[in-house]
């Protein structure tokens, strides 16, 4: 059963030309099962509820759709412990419905967890083809795939990939990375996290450490933690690998006070989080040197752990090389685990919320 658009407007940045640009509002049909959100019914006395058309860039969500997504979370998280700890039949939500994961790059946590996620929502899976196959694919992976299934999942190595897939595409798009461009379902799962972790969003201190220019983690992130208040991040990376101007720019139109610092010692003394990253060898090409430049630099570890305060909590996007030690692994701290864990349930609301609504 294929599923229509949802009427929310796509996020509001142009495909590249000549590529189409993303449909505006009036032209997209409602979807199956969605309500719409808005002042209007609010008034009225209905719920408001989120309308997601596509999910391609951080900023593309306000406040108002994290706390829902976030609600939906919460809802999955229950159902997902629910039915394991009692033996039940997995949910039937999206029975009938298709996904199709398209990985152009390598993946192991996002790839297993959109798959268990509509899994555990009773809906099915058009096996990924091989990557040579996906390269045959051309650039119009969405057109290619919709007739298949009804929500598409793609990673791809070029930044932009996602946003010119649901330019052409019927169905909706999920960016699950584009190269060193941005990975809005791992910030989202990260900002849930937090919340979960530190129990507040407005007023959190949050180190990024690592590779800062090629880490679409962080960069999503560092978008997404700017919908809350009083925010301040600090980066500690080597010079090679310092976060881009684009992003430093974002943060302070949007009022985030952020900072360099070459301590990590000092700035995880401060922090509500530590957000580390591996400096990722891929993204260097032929650039071996600067890459072992790179490497080793920073590390989380017990020393870390003795300035880091009692109620803050390490993170990371996951693998991870030699960038935490496992002697860290223990401490209650650690939250990457507990934190690879919620991409199931913000992945799970995610699947819920494109295709079927609230």
């Amino acid at each position: 059963m294929a599923a229509a658009r949802a009427t929310l407007p796509l996020p509001r940045v142009p495909a590249p030309s000549p590529r189409p640009q993303l449909r505006p509002f009036p032209s997209l049909p409602a979807r199956r099962g969605a309500v719409a959100c808005g002042a209007g019914s609010a008034a009225a006395g209905v719920a408001a509820s989120l309308r997601l058309g596509d999910v391609i860039e951080a900023q593309q969500f306000d406040r108002d759709a994290l706390t829902e997504i976030f609600e939906v979370a919460r809802e999955m998280e229950a159902l997902e412990r629910g039915s394991s700890s009692r033996g039940a039949g997995r949910s039937r939500v999206l029975e009938g419905y298709l996904m199709a994961t398209l990985f152009y790059e390598p993946s192991t946590r996002t790839r297993l967890s959109f798959e268990a996620a509509m899994r555990r929502l009773g809906g099915g899976g058009v096996p990924p083809p091989k990557a040579l196959l996906l390269r045959r694919q051309g650039r119009d992976p969405g057109r290619t795939v919709e007739g298949y299934s009804d929500i598409i999942v793609l990673r791809h190595f070029e930044s932009g990939a996602a946003r010119r897939a649901a330019a052409t595409a019927d169905i909706p798009v999920i960016n699950a990375g584009d190269g060193p461009g941005q990975h809005p379902t791992q910030a989202l799962l990260d900002v849930y996290t937090i919340e979960r972790e530190i129990g507040t969003l407005d007023g959190i201190k949050l180190g990024l450490v690592g590779d800062l220019a090629n880490g679409r983690t962080v960069r999503s992130l560092a978008y997404l933690i700017a919908k809350y208040q009083n925010i301040k991040i600090y980066f500690v990376s080597p010079d090679v690998v310092k976060m881009k101007d684009d992003i430093k720019e974002y943060l302070t139109s949007q009022g985030v006070e952020w900072e360099e610092s070459s301590d990590l010692l000092e700035v995880a003394s401060k922090c509500d989080v530590i957000y580390q990253t591996r400096i990722q060898k891929e993204r260097f090409g032929e650039r071996i040197d600067l890459y072992e430049a790179a490497r080793g630099k920073y590390i989380v570890d017990k020393k870390v752990l003795d300035v880091l305060p009692k109620h803050a909590v390490i993170m990371h996007p996951l693998p991870r090389l030699d960038e935490i030690t496992i002697d860290v692994d223990s401490d209650p701290r650690a939250a990457y685990f507990r934190q690879a864990k919620n991409g199931l349930y913000i992945r799970m609301a995610l699947l819920k919320l494109l295709l079927v609504g609230r």
